[in-house]
């Protein structure tokens, strides 16, 4: 098993993906890593202690410390995966071949409905990380990673498949468009509390602002 991590608070990271030499370490690694989001989702950071965590992977607290220094440390690891999946899932519906034409309509609201799916698929977690990610350093860091790394892609893909006359700033373009799903995203969950409007309706409206943004003509001089 690789050693365990030492984290600083002020360190600014992307936690490097752990190695293993037994197949048993990283079976228990992975049962750690399950049991955590199931404890998270279901109390909350607060509440959840290493102890349940452990109890849900059936191991002992001492096998728990052999992987973690504490329940921070496995938050952001979960945290960390939990985001680079949905990020990685998300970019490999936007195919820039299918951004053209007559699919790319359908193409944008495929893919933010992956995206809109997937917050609220995870309800429970994704409310701990955005109530975290505003008071704990760390928690805070790894979101604006994630979001700048989306971004990027977001706006590589812009001048890939919009030219200059119609989006002429794809890093800004890029910013509003994550900035505008994820708050929808954020909504629909109820996140801002009760939620009013249907899941379908804000997904026809965002993918109609987004098509009509990148494809509808070019901007008034």
């Amino acid at each position: 098993m690789k050693a365990k991590r030492k984290l600083q608070s002020s360190e600014i990271f992307i936690l490097p993906e752990r190695t293993f030499t037994q197949d048993r370490s990283r079976r228990t690694y992975q049962a750690l890593i399950e049991a955590a989001y199931h404890v998270f989702g279901d109390k909350g950071y607060d509440a959840a202690q290493t102890p349940d965590i452990a109890a849900r992977a059936k191991v002992s607290v001492g096998t728990f410390y052999r992987y973690f220094n504490d329940k921070h440390e496995v938050f952001l690891e979960i945290m960390q995966m939990h985001l680079s999946a949905g990020q990685a899932e998300v970019m490999s519906k936007l195919d820039p071949a299918k951004l053209v034409g007559k699919q790319s309509r359908a193409t944008i609201e495929h893919t933010l409905a992956v995206l809109l799916d997937r917050v609220t698929r995870f309800p429970a977690l994704e409310q701990v990380f955005q109530s975290m990610s505003l008071r704990d350093p760390d928690v805070g860091r790894l979101r604006r990673r994630m979001e700048e790394s989306s971004c990027r892609q977001i706006a590589q893909l812009l001048e890939v498949i919009c030219s200059r006359e119609v989006v002429p700033d794809p890093e800004a373009m890029a910013y509003v468009i994550h900035t505008a799903v994820v708050e929808c995203a954020i909504h629909i969950a109820g996140f801002r509390g009760r939620n009013t409007l249907p899941r379908d309706r804000a997904l026809h409206a965002l993918t109609d602002m987004i098509y009509r943004a990148l494809f509808a003509g070019t901007p008034d001089v």
